[in-house]
């Protein structure tokens, strides 16, 4: 009867391992969290993949921008774009590419915490932004 016991429990244990590789993300996915603006009033949002000749330094991907400040009077103004990511420097900075609303910028930063460097798009005034990689 004990062997029964462990026999079970071990086919249960079985299960719960393969279980839990299925939901398991893709070694080269992250998620990208960000505040831009001077009062951190926009919020970032976006999941990247892998991409690129040296896949484990480069990320792209869709990329969402909300204000989140209490100027909206309408609802929250939201952005969308896509956003392609490089590491640099073994991995202590940044530098990336961003259309958003069809409106090129730049991005470029050194990691303390997290990332803090400067969005700079065409036409408009570059903010302070920081970025979370996860």
């Amino acid at each position: 009867m004990p062997r029964m016991t462990w026999r079970n429990g071990g086919a249960a244990l079985l299960g719960a391992v393969a279980l839990s590789l299925c939901h398991v993300p893709p070694l080269g996915a992250m998620e990208i969290l960000g505040q831009a603006g001077v009062l951190g009033e926009w919020e970032l949002t976006g999941h990247l993949t892998e991409s690129g000749p040296d896949a484990r330094k480069q990320f792209s991907g869709p990329l969402k921008m909300k204000h989140v400040g209490i100027c909206a009077q309408e609802g929250p103004e939201e952005r969308a774009g896509e956003i392609r990511l490089q590491f640099t420097g073994a991995d202590s900075q940044v530098t990336a590419e961003l259309v958003l609303d069809g409106a090129p910028c730049t991005y470029s930063a050194r990691k303390t915490h997290n990332y803090e460097g400067t969005l700079s798009c065409e036409g408009r005034a570059p903010v302070p932004l920081l970025v979370w990689l996860k």
